[in-house]
């Protein structure tokens, strides 16, 4: 019986449209960014052999991920960041979106990428909501910063009950979002978890919930470079620096490094490990990020068997 080899169809994706590098052809196809013409294209890809590799671009790409996954086709979302350190690896220089497409195929055959799960409707519900409250959070704090350097009584005035606002707004939509995470035995649970492990309060285990769907389904490596949180060597030639972390989720980054904050304050085992790698390593911001980075490792494999930390 012969093998199947997989075929990768880079995809770029923008507002307006789709462009499409199947690499077994050489074809390259540009398509309304529409359900419909999403839907035609769709159904001339092979389950059994096809691939598409696409950045992921927030919004954008969500019609044709729904699409490839009621068809059957598996795809596989990456950090632009990482595809484009692929692209200046390989010389190209050039930037228009079927090259891009064409460098998204060579992606994927290159690192032959993991599929993604089907896309959730809950986890998606979740996630809108979650960015919406990072979004109030964040100008909430524009407003507090207003208000500390503030003097005429009527802007402090002004100013006092926009914020008063903004917290009842956040309130209500943590209700919300409580809400939906009791709707679904499995996200409880997991959430559940997740509040076990020491610094992770309730708005991180949010946001990871949100934003990090493939929590326990990945390994410690694949986890970490999802997250931003997977160092990189910084080498060329006889020159060799600090490896750095780069690209990822900046949401779950963040979420993870204020965990890491707490977990340094509360928690013995953690603060040990960031005593120790902070005195070795001279750079007490790495030694944090170490600990983000294992709180991350933790929370996958409790996430992955299902048992509370201990």
């Amino acid at each position: 019986m012969d093998m199947i080899v997989q075929n990768y169809v880079g995809c770029d994706i923008s507002k307006q449209w789709l462009d499409f590098f199947d690499e077994t052809s050489g074809r390259l196809r540009r398509i309304d960014n529409q359900t419909d013409a999403i839907a035609a294209y769709v159904a001339g890809l092979d389950p059994s052999r096809d691939f598409v590799v696409m950045e992921a671009t927030g919004v954008h790409d969500r019609l044709l991920r729904h699409a490839l996954a009621k068809a059957g086709v598996p795809f596989s979302r990456h950090n632009p960041a990482h595809t484009h350190h692929y692209a200046k690896s390989t010389r190209r220089r050039a930037k228009t979106d079927p090259l891009d497409a064409r460098m998204l195929s060579d992606y994927g055959r290159r690192y032959q990428p993991e599929a993604e799960p089907a896309p959730c409707e809950q986890n998606e519900r979740l996630q809108s909501l979650a960015g919406h409250r990072d979004q109030l959070v964040d100008m909430r704090a524009r407003l507090k910063k207003h208000l500390a350097e503030a003097f005429e009584a009527i802007v402090i005035a002004s100013l006092e009950d926009m914020i008063a606002d903004f917290d009842r707004r956040i309130h209500a939509l943590e209700s919300q979002i409580a809400e939906v995470i009791r709707q679904a035995q499995h996200t409880a649970r997991d959430y559940s978890l997740m509040v076990s492990v020491p610094g992770v309060s309730k708005v991180s285990a949010l946001s990871l919930l949100a934003h990090l769907p493939e929590l326990g389904q990945r390994s410690p490596k694949s986890i970490a470079a999802l997250a931003g949180l997977a160092p990189f060597d910084n080498k060329s030639g006889k020159l060799s620096r600090r490896s750095q972390i780069q690209g990822g989720r900046s949401r779950v980054r963040r979420a993870l490094y204020m965990a890491a904050l707490t977990a340094i304050r509360t928690c013995d085992r953690f603060k040990a490990f960031y005593t120790d790698l902070a005195a070795r390593s001279g750079s007490k911001k790495l030694a944090i990020i170490a600990v983000a980075r294992k709180l991350l490792v933790v929370l996958n494999a409790i996430i992955r068997d299902k048992t509370a930390f201990a």
